[in-house]
């Protein structure tokens, strides 16, 4: 029997065959399959990943696409006209996978912009841009990319995302928190209660296609398509592509934070929530076959070599790490923030990165990672008497911490590039009174709202912490302009999210010389 599934599938083979004005008018999709726009990533110096999803009806189950294989044909030019294509050829979109594409483009020349584009049933999907790395240990004298992340959708618009797709940048990194795993029915802003900009489609996530829904909400946003097909991305996830504060098999939202909800679903019920959630974190970033997940895990760590200028290395702080100690939250230490075991990379992955920074040969030892590794003073009341820290973050991890911070004591100009704070930070990473690197946290994209210059208590904060040079709670990105001289973080602000384009502004600027370890502010 042949069906109307077999149908579309031979007829979408036939039209890919056919004239293009044939093609263009036999409408083999409902509607227009790259709905949810283009994306690059995980650059090389021969070439990247090229990333797309047929999704013809996008918020309909799968997307409206029959359970089938689709073909898709990439190209790969030197030239926005594609006029000189230099990479070609076709790639399958399986429905096991949402219908995703993955294309590992290779055989590409280093350090040079190159154009992408799909074409399926008739239909081509928008241009998009990215840059091929230098060759590895190649003489390399400058990069500048940006950093972002801690996207919620509910809290504000996009517009950050539209001046990012107008720097002009090498890659960008984003450090997490593409998602959110939860809908708000009211937000707070000056601790008055107000609605939410836009609304999520669900309350909750649990299964896979829940997951793939609110992946397919947020890529709808044009302004996030802009940046994306702008600029190639390094990507990695933070917490709520799964759940808040989620590390290991621990979930520490349904647990409570006495860890003794008898609701609370065992290690191996969330572990199946967590691979439905890595599967649809797959299918929407334009990342290498190599982070399919397997068995519930992703291998997300990796080293990205600029040349001989810079070595990032991209690190994983949820999967290997113990569970919050004291419960997790902003409080005072309890003994166990010190204990002697605790791990926040794992031991593997910490070996990993010990071996790759003592490799060397480049200037700059960049670490792209997701929480803050200062250990700050949180109080900004003067009332309150004893120091809080926040234990998701490395200060709630005190060995592994001081272990980091001893290899970056032997080692020149480590700077650490974190997220997941809804703030821009800067400081001195510290270790026995001895100035080994530099952190720059930042801000969301749209992740608490408008926000302001200040928080209250600022004033406090940076007094109880002399590392720390800056704070600010605006929402933007910050971009990276890095020589062989010095490492420029310009902190890059809105407004305001609450309206789709804020004005965009630069708050600030921190420096690191090369051979000083520490920040001055420009």
């Amino acid at each position: 029997m042949f069906s109307r599934r077999n149908f579309l599938a031979t007829a979408t083979l036939a039209g890919l065959s056919a004239p293009a004005i044939l093609r263009a008018e036999a409408g083999f999709f409902r509607d227009f399959p790259f709905s949810l726009g283009v994306a690059a990533g995980d650059p090389a110096s021969d070439g990247f990943v090229i990333w797309t999803r047929l999704a013809p009806d996008p918020m309909a189950p799968h997307g409206g696409m029959p359970l089938v294989n689709i073909p898709v044909e990439w190209e790969v030019a030197e030239d926005g006209g594609f006029r000189k294509v230099v990479a070609h050829g076709t790639e399958l979109a399986r429905p096991e996978l949402g219908h995703s594409v993955h294309v590992e483009v290779a055989g590409l020349q280093p350090s040079r912009p190159y154009y992408y584009r799909f074409t399926a049933g008739g239909e081509r999907s928008l241009r998009g841009r990215a840059r091929t790395l230098p060759a590895a240990g190649a003489r390399t004298d400058q990069v500048k990319f940006g950093v972002c992340g801690c996207q919620h959708y509910e809290s504000g618009f996009y517009g950050a995302y539209r001046h990012l797709a107008r720097e002009e940048l090498d890659f960008v990194y984003h450090y997490g928190d593409f998602i959110y795993e939860y809908q708000q029915d009211y937000l707070y802003d000056s601790g008055l209660p107000i609605r939410p900009v836009r609304k999520y489609a669900l309350r909750g996530l649990q299964d896979l296609s829940d997951f793939r829904t609110a992946y397919t909400q947020t890529l709808l946003d044009i302004d996030m398509q802009a940046a994306r097909s702008a600029h190639g991305f390094i990507s990695t996830f933070d917490d709520h592509e799964i759940r808040n504060d989620w590390v290991s098999v621990y979930d520490d939202w349904k647990m409570g934070l006495d860890g003794n909800d008898p609701d609370a679903p065992p290690p191996e019920v969330f572990m199946l929530r967590r691979q439905a959630a890595f599967q649809a974190w797959y299918e929407h970033m334009p990342v290498r076959k190599a982070l399919l997940p397997r068995g519930g895990f992703i291998a997300a760590n990796r080293e990205f070599r600029y040349g001989d200028l810079m070595a990032m290395q991209v690190l994983d702080t949820r999967q290997y790490r113990d569970n919050q100690p004291c419960g997790d939250g902003f409080k005072p230490a309890c003994p166990d923030v010190f204990a002697k075991n605790a791990q926040i990379l794992g031991k593997a992955q910490e070996e990993w990165l010990a071996k790759n920074l003592a490799q060397g040969g480049a200037t700059w030892n960049a670490i792209a990672q997701q929480v803050t590794m200062m250990s700050l003073d949180r109080r900004r009341k003067a009332d309150e008497p004893e120091k809080i820290v926040n234990l998701d973050s490395w200060a709630g991890y005190e060995a592994p911490r001081e272990r980091i911070l001893s290899r970056f004591a032997g080692l020149k100009n480590c700077v650490v590039l974190t997220g997941d704070e809804h703030q821009n930070f800067c400081g001195d990473l510290v270790l026995k009174d001895k100035v080994v690197g530099a952190e720059f946290v930042a801000t969301s994209i749209s992740s608490g709202g408008d926000g302001s210059d200040l928080r209250a208590g600022t004033d406090q904060f940076l007094k109880l912490n002399p590392e720390l040079k800056f704070a600010n709670d605006q929402r933007g990105y910050v971009v990276c302009d890095v020589n062989r001289d010095a490492w420029q973080t310009h902190f890059m602000v809105v407004d305001k999210v609450t309206v789709p384009l804020g004005t965009l502004s630069k708050r600030a600027t921190g420096v690191v010389d090369n051979g000083i370890a520490g920040i001055k502010m420009a």
